[in-house]
């Protein structure tokens, strides 16, 4: 196929001609990665202006992940290697769903050997050119540290849910492997930037070995297609909290445009970080959420991940599957006796140790079942390495000598330990000949187990020969799975557990047994319903779909990048959208004459996060200096009640003031305040305050503020979560009691606000544009800065009055928000020290005015 890629961008860059095929450019790429380490940060950005004139055939997907699906091997002669697919790995599961055919997709990640430098280019030639695999070689102790050390000591342990209290539970947090960390997700970008084709790949990275990943690709492509999906768990925001470098992973996450997670309550506590850490809040849109990031939409995909049906079926299918489902019969059933099966990784959160003590409690509580019984245990490797692993090895071998020497009788033992690796196919013969599956584990991210022994005990016609069955009769299976791993909440049917309850899963073991047939059957159907119709091909096909959804609008967004190292991230706004320079608009507002100037105050002149909330002595010296310029009417518009501003802008005799989001009105300070909305009858509050009031104590931190037209409740020193989810239900309670009354019930920025119907900052703006317009002074210059919801009100106004009558024909016009985000705004200013300083040279300007006048 021919694609464009990074690659083939710098050959013509360099000059050479005519551009290499995709064959000759595939075996030079070795060579590109030193080219690029050299570039580090001078290549572009974002390379969307570049157009190679090569196109993309159908659509490619780049998958990233730690280890690529492939089995290495030495040859014989020890003189080169062999390559083979590891078929039961999940990213080739994944490509054979996505289907050849629709979608071509490329493999980048580590091999499982290591390969010495001399042999890293031929190996890479071959890989690509046979498998389509980008091998990422890593020095072996800086992959030592980044996987055995940060993944599995760090990050591993506290995804699920183990804090390092002490030395011996989990690693400290240690900079240097977090760095290891952060190298290694450099050099995985390095390599995707090989073969990438940024406008048209699609890149999808997997797990959490690769979580700062998306930061370094949007950084080098800003309009980059990433997804990232989380196979572990996501802990609570109580655990994850403790993590040093907690918000350099949320922010390298948000960098993705879409984050995928097994189950609702990993994305819930995902999004729990983000409200606590980042202050960033998600929405839901017709069932999609949404976490608005510096102006991008990063979408939140919640669907757990299915086994092959195909492979599955194959495997059930071959003649060894089904000679060793004969063994299996001859050693259990035609004994008389019930096989339930356990196949779990040899790790600590696997729940191996809970399992048999479960069992041992089984046969005390059951004795009925003691020669009857079998628990067939398949320990596999261990993943990682430590004390921890050695630890479960040795409490798992006791446990079950201990139990086979107390209720083992001659020629039965009633646990079987397999903790060699077994062929996938004696596996699935474990899983056909099994009446019940248990799965233990205290904590999973998904575990497909349950899955696979659904889909065996369905079968096949030379199966059910094999095991002497009546194909006509229904299919049963039996499930007790724990409450904490993420297949759970799609096994409705099966029989859930909490595994540190040992009284509990033995009584489940019991239950399974026991259980009429009938409802067997129904519990089974139920289940394979779902697995077979929510296969791998399924999720991946819809992870996509809703990837190529998150970034349909690419193309219109205008993006450039912000922060350094992992800070880092991209603002995507309108292409109208832009910021405003200072110089520009000081020499737009010399060389006009009748200027219109509207401010909103807090998050505008006054920083949000500021304790004392009164205007500087400077602040009131730029106000009266724009103020004294007779070709100026200036306005603070704030949401404050009139007491207040009277209080803080008594030095500012000409400022002209409008508080209460512009009910109450003033021209200058020798003014009377004006009232611009309905008469103010506030018997609704008699109905809204006791409401608030209850709210009040029972959020802690909340206040209520009574104004004179309108009443506030804020949440700004709450919990961040507790106080939104009691302001969504005391806006619809205000809601409820308060629809016949003659008031709009709004939520903002920590608060919900009561206030009059028809009145916002819009009418101020209109109510100053027609003054002025009465007094023949139409302005041809108009600023109006605000920083929240209720500012775009004003907005909207000045934007609407272009070539109206309320303005000069030759009017310029400067609506300006604070901070990048969309607005209905076209310019704006990053905060409130730019907002000083524009304010600053504008009131310089009209003092050298009045001077040369």
């Amino acid at each position: 196929m021919v694609t464009r890629s990074y690659s083939n961008l710098l050959e013509l860059a360099s000059g050479e001609s005519p551009p290499p095929s995709f064959d000759q450019l595939n075996r030079r790429i070795p060579r590109v990665v030193d080219i690029m380490s050299n570039l580090d940060n001078d290549y572009p950005s974002d390379l969307s202006a570049v157009s190679p004139s090569s196109v993309s055939l159908k659509d490619r997907v780049i998958i990233v992940a730690n280890q690529l699906p492939i089995r290495v091997h030495r040859k014989l002669d020890n003189k080169g290697w062999t390559f083979d697919w590891v078929e039961d790995s999940l990213l080739l599961q994944l490509k054979d769903g996505l289907g050849e055919d629709d979608v071509e997709v490329i493999y980048v990640g580590c091999l499982q050997e290591e390969i010495h430098l001399n042999e890293q280019e031929e190996v890479s030639q071959i890989l690509l050119e046979t498998f389509k695999c980008v091998p990422t070689f890593l020095p072996p102790e800086l992959f030592s540290r980044f996987y055995h050390g940060f993944c599995k000591q760090q990050l591993w342990p506290l995804f699920h849910y183990m804090l390092p209290l002490s030395p011996d539970l989990g690693g400290r947090f240690d900079r240097s492997l977090w760095q290891a960390y952060v190298s290694v997700n450099k050099i995985f970008a390095d390599k995707i930037l090989e073969v990438i084709n940024p406008e048209d790949d699609f890149v999808w990275v997997h797990d959490y070995h690769l979580m700062v990943l998306p930061t370094f690709l949007r950084k080098r492509f800003n309009r980059v297609k990433l997804g990232f999906f989380l196979h572990s768990p996501f802990p609570s925001s109580e655990i994850y909290k403790t993590l040093p470098v907690r918000e350099e992973l949320l922010r390298a996450l948000l960098n993705s445009d879409l984050i995928g997670f097994h189950t609702f309550d990993y994305a819930r506590h995902f999004l729990s970080c983000c409200s606590r850490m980042l202050g960033i809040s998600y929405e839901s849109k017709r069932g999609y959420i949404g976490l608005e990031y510096y102006g991008r939409t990063v979408s939140i995909k919640i669907l757990a991940v299915g086994i092959h049906m195909g492979q599955l079926k194959s495997v059930l299918s071959l003649s060894e599957t089904e000679k060793k489902v004969a063994e299996l019969k001859s050693q259990f059933c035609d004994r008389g006796r019930v096989m339930m099966l356990g196949v779990d990784d040899m790790d600590i959160f696997k729940g191996i140790s809970l399992k048999l003590l479960a069992m041992e409690q089984f046969l005390i509580q059951h004795p009925e079942w003691r020669g009857k019984v079998v628990l067939v245990q398949i320990a596999n490797p261990a993943r990682g390495r430590g004390r921890d692993v050695q630890e479960v090895q040795a409490e798992t071998y006791s446990t079950v000598k201990r139990i086979n020497e107390t209720f083992g009788q001659p020629g039965y033992d009633p646990v079987i330990l397999i903790d060699k690796p077994l062929p996938f196919y004696e596996k699935i013969a474990y899983y056909v000949v099994a009446e019940c599956c248990l799965v233990t584990a205290v904590r999973d991210g998904m575990n497909l187990i349950p899955y696979e022994y659904i889909i065996s005990r369905q079968g096949n016609e030379r199966l059910d020969k094999a095991l002497e069955l009546d194909p006509s009769n229904r299919k049963k299976s039996m499930l007790v799975v724990s409450e904490f791993i993420g297949c759970s909440p799609s096994l409705s049917g099966a029989i859930r557990v909490n595994p540190w309850n040992i009284d509990a899963v033995a009584e489940a073991m019991d239950c399974a047994i026991e259980m009429a047939e009938a409802e067997k059957q129904l519990r089974h159907e139920k289940h394979y319903r779902y697995v077979s119709t929510h296969d791998v091909g399924y999720w991946a096909h819809s992870f996509l779909q809703d990837l190529e959804r998150a970034c349909k609008d690419h193309g219109r967004r205008r993006c450039w990048g912000i922060g350094f190292g992992l800070g880092f991230r991209v603002v995507a706004l309108d292409q109208s959208f832009r910021k405003l320079s200072i110089e520009h608009i000081v020499s737009a507002y010399r060389r006009t004459k009748k200027r219109a100037i509207l401010l909103d105050y807090d998050g505008t002149l006054m920083p949000q996060a500021s304790i004392d909330k009164s205007p500087s002595s400077k602040s009131i010296e730029i106000l009266n200096k724009l103020c004294r310029d007779e070709n100026n009417m200036v306005f603070l518009v704030s949401a404050r009640s009139r007491t207040t501003l009277d209080a803080w802008f008594c030095p500012c005799e000409n400022l002209g003031l409008a508080a209460e989001h512009g009910y109450f009105m003033r021209l200058n300070r020798n003014a009377e305040w004006e009232t611009h909305g309905p008469a103010a009858d506030c018997c609704w509050k008699q109905i809204a305050e006791p409401v608030m009031k209850l709210y009040t104590e029972t959020t802690d931190g909340s206040t209520i503020e009574d104004k004179e037209t309108s009443l506030v409740w804020s949440y700004e020193d709450s919990d961040p979560d507790f106080g939104s989810c009691q302001a969504k239900e005391l806006l619809d309670h205000l809601e409820s009691v308060l629809a016949n009354e003659p008031v709009s019930v709004k939520s903002g920025k920590t608060i919900v606000e009561v206030k009059p119907q028809g009145v916002n900052k819009g009418l101020v703006a209109e109510r100053i544009l027609s003054i002025m317009q009465e007094r023949g002074m139409l302005p041809d210059f108009v600023l109006c800065i605000g920083d929240d919801r209720s500012d775009e009100d004003m907005f909207e106004v000045i934007m609407n009055s272009i070539a109206g009558p309320s303005l000069s024909p030759t009017a310029e016009i400067f609506a300006c928000t604070v901070g990048r985000k969309p607005s209905r705004a076209k310019y704006y200013l990053d905060d409130t020290v730019e907002i000083v300083r524009l304010m600053q040279g504008l009131a310089s300007a009209s003092e050298e005015a009045a001077l040369t006048s």
